[in-house]
């Protein structure tokens, strides 16, 4: 369980100037944020690369077939009033966007009340591209973490971790992202509910996250996923983008989770710095 002043134990402090380069290693980072620390002893690190994990918004952006696509009203124009202004109409859980865990819990944090501490977390990026050329609903499984550990280290505490499908290249094919068959059914890769079963027992993660419409792969019918991971107050991110460009260990995540009040989600800016 990882509730609200379990957040505040993994709190980090961005600066360029920092006591830590990233490329210290996963051990000095699950150092750095033991759940006893101080504010003082919190994490501190420098970086020299900024990616951008984040797809653009337009009238074209997949969205889960529940929900209805963006709408652009143009309000005004530098021409006619001098300033330029739109308004946008979209459900919240569109593009690069967060999963609150109000998403899927009663009882869950509301996408306000996510502690800021949070956001802000050392990330894995598991790279399954070879799963799922054989099978495209393939899912995130608990040895694919740990083979990720084998190489690169034990989980960091107060990780996000991420899943590398290859899917984001569909993303400007709406059809081919969503890949709806004639049955109906979604077809596309997620997180197994064995592996968040695993991280939750195993691991301290604060969130996860996919370069697909959801944390749960297309075919799923009950959405264990996120009833596994979201009410534990845990958040997760849909639709990632540029997954290649960021490295698969060593890099900090920067989530900008926007604060509608009572919201269940809503589109987000995530940046990696490494």
């Amino acid at each position: 369980m990882c509730l609200p002043q379990t957040f505040a134990s993994v709190e980090k402090t961005i600066s360029r100037r920092g006591l830590f380069k990233l490329g210290a290693g996963a051990a000095a980072v699950a150092a750095a944020v033991a759940p006893n620390t101080t504010l003082a002893q919190q994490r501190r690190f420098s970086f020299a690369n900024v990616q951008d994990l984040t797809h653009v918004i337009g009238l074209d952006t997949p969205v889960y077939p529940a929900f209805s696509p963006p709408v652009y009203k143009t309000l005004a124009t530098i021409e006619e009033n001098g300033i330029y202004a739109n308004q946008l109409t979209l459900a919240e859980h569109t593009g690069t966007h967060m999963d609150a865990p109000a998403h899927f819990a009663a009882n869950g944090l509301y996408i306000d009340q996510i502690p800021a501490t949070s956001l802000i977390a050392p990330f894995a990026v598991l790279d399954i591209k070879a799963k799922v050329a054989r099978d495209v609903d393939a899912e995130v499984e608990p040895d694919d973490v740990l083979a990720w550990e084998r190489r690169y280290g034990r989980l960091p505490d107060g990780a996000a971790v991420f899943m590398n499908s290859g899917w984001g290249a569909r993303y400007a094919t709406p059809s081919a992202f969503v890949n709806q068959d004639s049955s109906g059914v979604l077809h596309f890769p997620g997180f197994s509910p064995e592996t968040v079963e695993f991280l939750l027992a195993e691991r301290n993660v604060v969130g996860i996250g996919v370069d697909t419409l959801s944390l749960d792969h297309g075919p799923s019918p009950d959405f264990a996923t996120h009833n596994t991971w979201l009410p534990t107050n845990r958040w997760g991110i849909e639709n990632l983008a540029n997954l290649d460009s960021a490295p698969p260990s060593g890099a900090f995540v920067f989530v900008g989770a926007p604060k509608f009040a009572g919201g269940s989600g809503g589109p987000c800016r995530i940046i990696a710095l490494y």
